[in-house]
C-alpha cells in the first residue's frame, strides 16, 4: 500500500481529546481516545489519516466527513455547508495503543500560523475529532540493502514510526531537520541505522534546505538495491529524487511526497 492507495480505504473513527503536551519546543503531542481507536487498524511504519477537527465557533458539522476519500467522499465534503464542515489536515499516527483506545498525534507548532499548529496548541479535553484512515506511505522492500529516509520536522511523526518498525537488521540513514536543537525526540532505530539530526542555526534559514543539502551530499554504494522515502517541504522529495535518480536509483524505490511548501498555507 503506498500514498496513492488510501483513497480505497473506508471507515471514519471518531475520538476525542484526553490529554496534550508540549514535547518540544516546536512539538505539541495531543492523545485521543475512544472505542472507535480500538478498532481502528494497525498499519505500523508511517500510517497517515485525514484528521477533522472542531470548528473554533462550535458549529462542527461531523456528518460532512466522508466514509472515503475518492471523487465522491470529496465532492460530498465539499457540497457540505462551508459554515459548519471542519477543516482538516493530514497527519501521520505518532503511536496506537488500541488495547487502551488511545491515538497520539504530534502537530508542529509554529504560533499562530495555520490551522492545525494552533489548534494543538488550545485543545482542551473533550473535544471530538473525526479521522479518515488513508493507510501508510510507507512499504519494505524486500532486497533493499540500505535505507534512506529524509525530511523536516514535518515528517518527524512519519521517519520515526518507520525506524520503529523497520527490521531490526536493517541499514541505512534518516536525515530529520528541525528547527533547534531541543527538538530532537528519541527515536528507537535498527543499531545499523544512523539518525542524523540537523537544526537549523537561525529562525530564518530556509525551511528543509539543510534536509536537501544532506540528501544531496549522499552517494547510495548499490544505488539499484537503496530505498528511499523522502517528504517534508517541497524541495526536499523534488530535488532528492532527482538527485537519487541521477545516481542511478530506479524511481520505484524512491517514495516521495511534499506535505508542505515554503510560503503557501497547508
Amino acid at each position: 500500500m503506498g500514498f496513492s492507495d488510501g483513497r480505497r480505504l473506508a471507515g471514519v473513527y471518531f475520538a476525542e481529546v484526553r490529554r496534550t503536551r508540549r514535547v518540544t519546543p516546536h512539538m505539541m503531542r495531543v492523545t485521543f481516545a475512544g472505542d472507535d481507536l480500538a478498532r481502528l487498524p494497525v498499519r505500523g511504519y508511517d500510517q497517515w489519516f485525514r484528521l477533522f477537527l472542531p470548528r473554533e465557533d462550535g458549529t462542527t458539522d461531523f456528518d460532512a466527513v466522508p466514509e472515503s476519500f475518492g471523487i465522491g467522499g470529496y465532492l460530498k465534503y465539499l457540497t457540505s455547508r462551508s459554515g459548519t464542515r471542519p477543516p482538516f489536515r493530514n497527519y501521520t499516527v505518532r503511536e496506537h495503543r488500541p488495547e487502551a483506545a488511545e491515538l497520539d498525534v504530534d502537530f508542529v507548532a509554529h504560533g499562530d500560523d495555520g490551522v492545525a499548529g494552533p489548534w494543538a496548541q488550545r485543545a482542551a479535553a473533550g473535544e471530538r475529532v473525526a479521522i479518515l484512515d488513508q493507510g501508510r506511505g510507507f512499504d519494505p522492500v524486500d532486497d533493499a540493502d540500505f535505507v534512506l529516509l529524509a525530511g523536516d520536522e514535518s515528517a518527524l511523526p512519519a521517519i520515526a514510526g518507520i525506524l520503529r518498525d523497520l527490521p531490526r537488521d536493517a541499514r541505512g540513514l534518516a536525515i530529520i531537520e528541525i528547527p533547534a536543537t531541543g527538538d530532537e525526540q528519541p527515536v528507537d532505530a535498527p543499531e545499523g541505522v544512523e539518525v542524523r539530526w540537523l537544526p537549523r542555526a537561525e529562525a530564518h534559514d530556509r525551511p528543509g534546505a539543510l534536509a536537501l543539502a544532506a540528501v544531496r551530499a549522499f552517494t547510495p554504494e548499490r544505488p539499484e538495491r537503496l530505498h528511499a522515502y523522502l517528504v517534508g517541504e517541497n524541495a526536499i522529495p523534488v530535488e532528492g529524487r532527482r538527485h537519487l535518480v541521477a545516481a542511478g536509483v530506479p524511481k520505484s524505490r524512491i517514495v516521495f511526497v511534499g506535505y508542505w511548501r515554503v510560503g503557501r498555507a497547508g
